[in-house]
């Protein structure tokens, strides 16, 4: 069974960096770790091999744990409710997180299906994205200056564990994307082939717009086919994360069919 370390106190440096990282939307960059809040996301990260740098949990949360959750920090901290609730950023704190070490970006990944994020904004939208890439077997999402932090609280909730199985890069120009080696694919609410009958590219990469501007120019004159999702119902267009989960799927199959 693991020892505990018992903190009650604010001024407790692990506390405050915990406030940090679930408050502000960017800090990980500075601090260098991420603050999994919930045993799902943290429960997500075990289940791909990854390992915590500190667990805290609460008295409540400590007693409901799984073992797994207890031993995957050899020194779990033990916090009361109060200053959980005081360090997170949500409404209703969860009993328990995990602190963990950001990923190394590293270079962009050439050759493989990959998700471009061209300044979308909402951080809702881009943790949908992301699921809906790791669901379809898109492995590398690059994020184009601008778009919301990847790695920001309400990111990684909306992803449910999805950055676990993901190659993330952010801060970058349309200008590198050249290294992608890939066909890219954008989409559009007025123009370009019906999604049911464009050939589809595999590998290829995907680019999705702005939710008020749609895909930048530079991107637009970059990419090499350019397809639009039929709406029967009407509507002038689609809610990003929906036309994204649409794509993806329907490149998945293609690829599959295409293999044979």
């Amino acid at each position: 069974m693991s020892e505990v370390q018992f903190i009650q106190s604010r001024e407790n440096p692990l506390i405050k960096r915990m406030r940090l990282l679930a408050q502000d939307n960017t800090a990980y960059r500075k601090v260098g770790q991420v603050w999994l809040e919930g045993d799902h996301l943290c429960q997500a990260l075990l289940s791909r091999g990854g390992r915590p740098l500190r667990a805290v949990f609460t008295e409540a949360g400590w007693q409901r744990a799984s073992p797994e959750l207890r031993e995957a920090d050899a020194l779990p901290v033990i916090v009361p409710q109060a200053l959980m609730s005081w360090a997170s950023g949500l409404e209703s704190a969860a009993d328990m997180g995990f602190f963990v070490q950001l990923p190394a970006s590293g270079e962009l990944w050439s050759g493989v299906p990959t998700v471009v994020l061209d300044r979308l904004q909402d951080a809702g939208n881009v943790g949908s994205v992301l699921r809906s890439s790791a669901a379809f077997g898109f492995r590398q999402v690059v994020a184009i200056k601008g778009t919301a932090a990847l790695w920001s609280p309400k990111v990684l909730r909306s992803a449910m564990g999805a950055h676990f199985g993901l190659h993330l890069s952010e801060g970058h120009a349309p200008a590198d994307l050249g290294a992608l080696k890939v066909p890219l694919v954008i989409t559009s609410s007025h123009r370009g082939q019906w999604l049911q009958e464009a050939d589809l590219p595999s590998p290829c990469a995907w680019v999705l717009g702005h939710e008020g501007q749609g895909v930048g120019q530079d991107l637009e004159s970059m990419a090499q086919l350019a397809v639009r999702i039929a709406q029967p119902g009407g509507e002038e267009s689609l809610n990003v994360a929906a036309a994204a989960a649409i794509c993806l799927h329907a490149s998945a199959v293609s690829a599959r069919l295409a293999r044979g």
